[in-house]
């Protein structure tokens, strides 16, 4: 893994873990599944928020290392928004999310955190 600081390292550790749950409960899954499983809708929407909030994160550690990753700021923006608009989550632009543009955020952290399971930061 490249040197980062352990702040950095641990919010892009974070982000990998999270987007490697998002990809390993929803294999296999339409979207029909997505809409009849309330724990796997539960389960996606709650990864992206910590996504979203261990990149506000990295946004405040390490702003240059932040500004490499694409998107960033529409990941933080779609955190809040399932956050804060719980009460009107659209599960199809989630689900859109997730097969458009989950793989690329995936292929962005491997290459930052090469291993998330053996290059996990210590406290």
């Amino acid at each position: 893994m490249t040197q980062f600081s352990s702040n950095a390292a641990k919010h892009l550790w974070d982000a990998r873990r999270c987007a490697e749950k998002i990809a390993r409960f929803t294999a296999g899954k339409s979207f029909d599944d997505y809409l009849e499983d309330d724990l796997l809708r539960s389960g996606v929407e709650r990864q992206f928020e910590i996504i979203g909030e261990a990149f506000s994160g990295l946004r405040r550690t390490d702003p240059a290392l932040a500004a490499t990753i694409p998107d960033l700021s529409r990941i933080v923006a779609f955190r809040n928004v399932l956050i804060h608009g719980y009460a009107s989550i659209d599960d199809q632009l989630v689900w859109e999310v997730v097969e458009n543009d989950l793989p690329g955020l995936l292929a962005t952290l491997a290459g930052l955190v090469p291993d998330a399971e053996q290059n996990k930061p210590r406290p």
